[in-house]
């Protein structure tokens, strides 16, 4: 019997890029953790501290299974752009990120039935074009900003502010399929 494969986040955008190359977890089971930053924690130690603990905190409940858990972020420099409360913050990160390039980074991490686990770090660099006020009022109206770190999910409407992209684009959306696959191949996993 083969062990059963749970996604340790409540994503749906990381459940839909599975299901894109056939991967279909036998149960979805989001952690909650604590993602503060450390003092001196840079982007790329967050994004893998969070997505090695949200997978953690599941594989302790369900050490026979397979348990995949991510985190995406977006940083300008050591700064880091969280998912927007509201309008203003929205505004305020979109605003930023106007002409100017930024990492998209992504976590990952698999913890496998007898206590084996694999980490992968996909490090995206993005270019987004100087935005104009109407741009920005239509894409803060459209709300497209809410739920998403940096304030944009690139396959919706802000992939047209995108002029650079180096890197894994499904990184982006939220999960880098190839390293993902890659993790959980090389740990035994089989569909």
């Amino acid at each position: 019997m083969k062990a059963p494969l749970i996604l340790a986040s409540a994503s749906p955008r990381r459940l839909q890029l599975l299901a894109q190359v056939g991967v279909v977890p036998d149960a979805v089971e989001p952690a909650d953790i604590d993602e503060t930053p450390g003092k001196d924690e840079t982007p790329r130690l967050l994004a893998l501290r969070l997505a090695k603990g949200k997978a953690a905190v599941v594989a302790a409940r369900h050490p026979e299974a397979f348990v995949l858990g991510a985190d995406t972020l977006v940083a300008v420099g050591r700064r880091i752009l969280n998912k927007p409360a509201d309008e203003t913050e929205a505004r305020a990160m979109l605003s930023l990120l106007s002409g100017r390039s930024h990492r998209v980074l992504t976590g990952v991490a698999v913890f496998a039935p007898g206590g084996r686990v694999a980490t992968r770090l996909s490090e995206t660099r993005l270019k987004f074009k100087r935005l104009t006020d109407q741009e920005l009022d239509g894409f803060i109206a459209s709300e497209d900003w809410r739920d998403a770190a940096g304030g944009y999910k690139i396959h919706m409407r802000a992939g047209a502010f995108v002029t650079d992209l180096s890197g894994s684009f499904t990184a982006v959306v939220g999960l880098p399929l190839y390293e993902t696959l890659g993790l959980l191949t090389g740990l035994g996993w089989r569909a």
